[in-house]
């Protein structure tokens, strides 16, 4: 049950979001609080076999690093904001960060450079909205959706221009299967048929 102190119409901040209940967990997306409620066992499978398959790809010893959830992620409107003041904060499900210096001790800041949110009924509408708007804008090189219920992933990767183009999709009716390459993780493919078969 969600904290009644937390009003979901308000506006927050991280230093807000931080002193709200451990055993609740929430994202803040421009300010608006979320709450998130308890991934299924499937999700959880699904994680940890992506965070394998991920892990597995980059190299040793290089600057890429694989996290998933719960792990915070802070993006900030503008680089002098301070962490108090960054009004967006998520739990992606997994993510890549390229760039050591963004990697802190409680908390990641800054734009991954690869972002993975596999949906439940709770978040769907969530992640392929809000959550992808500000992936946009905050500089995600690359987000993946995947929808264990209905079979399909899709692949966004962000242009020139700083949108994200048109989808790789892969659904079950789709004529080509076909594995879809990681642009950010050299190695890593994403194989409709492999991984949903896990869920």
């Amino acid at each position: 049950m969600a904290d009644p102190a937390i009003d979901v119409s308000a506006h927050y901040a991280y230093r807000d979001y931080r002193a709200w209940p451990d055993d609740e967990r929430w994202e803040l997306i421009r300010g608006e609080a979320w709450m998130m409620g308890a991934p299924t066992t499937t999700h959880q499978r699904l994680v940890a076999a992506l965070y394998r398959d991920v892990f597995a790809a980059l190299p040793e010893g290089g600057p890429c690093e694989a996290f998933f959830a719960p792990v915070d992620v802070l993006l900030p409107r503008h680089p002098a904001d301070s962490d108090d003041e960054v009004d967006t904060v998520v739990q992606p499900d997994l993510i890549v960060v390229c760039d050591p210096s963004k990697v802190r001790d409680k908390f990641v800041r800054g734009a991954p450079d690869l972002v993975v949110e596999i949906l439940s009924p709770s978040t769907s509408g969530k992640d392929q909205r809000e959550k992808y708007r500000v992936y946009e804008e905050s500089g995600v090189r690359e987000y993946w959706i995947v929808d264990p219920a209905g079979k399909w992933f899709e692949r966004y990767e962000l242009g020139p221009d700083g949108r994200y183009g048109k989808p790789t999709l892969r659904e079950p009716w789709g004529v080509d299967q076909s594995p879809v390459p990681s642009a950010v993780v050299e190695g890593f493919s994403l194989d409709r048929e492999a991984l949903l078969g896990r869920a």
